[in-house]
């Protein structure tokens, strides 16, 4: 009679069987393969920080074949890269779109670091929100795990895919970017290779409004953000921003953190006048600033 727990281990592996044959190893870094995920047809999706090379790429196939890959594009700030893969018959992913996974759930990361597959299998440990990345990337939900990860996809019980399994986005933390944010940025990634954001060109910290001039400039927001840096040329120093700035709002929207920032600067705001609320000189003053299309590697 077969007991409960082996019931449990023949239906993992079978989940593992099958979700692993869409699973390949990415040859784009020195020593250990990246393993990645033959997403759709001819696409292969990795997290980005395991590509560590544009050019020269090629992949290692469930049947132990390897074949040339291109880099399609590379999005840091979701920690996702996207590879082309021609003229090879590879299983595709099998995604879970009708529902998120539950707290609690059983999922399984899987990875290919070499010509094998490899498997740790855990829970969900949290589901939340929206949320954003440290580098501004919006992720649709917060998918924590408790499970040691490959950099591979996230499967459940039946071998579908819940996303791709990341440690460079929530430092340090195992957590699976959901399938919701992959679909998105690899169909963008395919048609532009880049992610479309805004920018200010600024740098800010917290600060808090003296208790006397928030009460004289009647402000329900007591914290700002002081703008410590402006990007010389960038579009906050062309439409006037300064040293000393003390940023309340942007288009309504209190800011009292960087991160509030990024989410008002979405790639529809690239050359869209936004209101930004300032105190200068002990005064509030609306600027019209004019965000543009961040070039790699900036903040805000």
């Amino acid at each position: 009679m077969t007991t409960l727990l082996e019931s449990l281990s023949n239906e993992l592996a079978t989940a593992v069987e099958a979700g692993g044959r869409a699973v390949v190893a990415i040859h784009a870094r020195r020593r250990i393969p990246a393993s990645g995920v033959h997403w759709r047809q001819g696409v292969i999706v990795a997290t980005n920080h395991t590509i560590n090379r544009d050019e020269n790429i090629t992949v290692t196939l469930p049947d132990g074949t390897t074949a040339p890959a291109t880099l399609a594009g590379r999005d840091p700030s979701t920690d996702l890269a996207v590879l082309r893969l021609a003229g090879q018959s590879v299983a595709t992913a099998h995604l879970r779109l009708d529902s998120s996974p539950s707290v609690g759930e059983f999922v399984i990361a899987l990875g290919r670091p070499g010509p094998r597959l490899t498997a740790s299998w855990g829970v969900v440990s949290s589901v939340a929100g929206a949320w954003r990345t440290w580098r501004g990337g919006a992720i649709d939900s917060l998918l924590r795990l408790d499970v040691s990860i490959y950099g591979g996809p996230l499967i459940d019980a039946t071998g579908r895919v819940l996303g791709i399994n990341s440690s460079g986005l929530a430092r340090g933390t195992a957590v699976a970017i959901p399938v919701a944010t992959v679909e998105r940025t690899v169909g963008e990634l395919l048609e532009r290779g880049t992610i479309r954001r805004a920018y200010l060109g600024i740098g800010t910290q917290p600060v808090r409004v003296p208790q006397s001039l928030a009460r004289r400039l009647e402000l329900k927001n007591t914290v700002g953000l002081l703008i410590a840096s402006v990007e010389s040329g960038g579009p906050a120093d062309r439409d006037g921003v300064l040293l000393g700035d003390v940023l309340l709002a942007l288009d309504g929207a209190d800011v009292s953190d960087p991160t509030d920032v990024l989410a008002q600067l979405g790639g529809d705001r690239v050359g869209r006048p936004i209101a930004a609320l300032v105190i200068r000189g002990g005064q509030l003053q609306t600027l019209q600033v004019t965000p543009g299309e961040r070039p790699e590697r900036r903040a805000a």
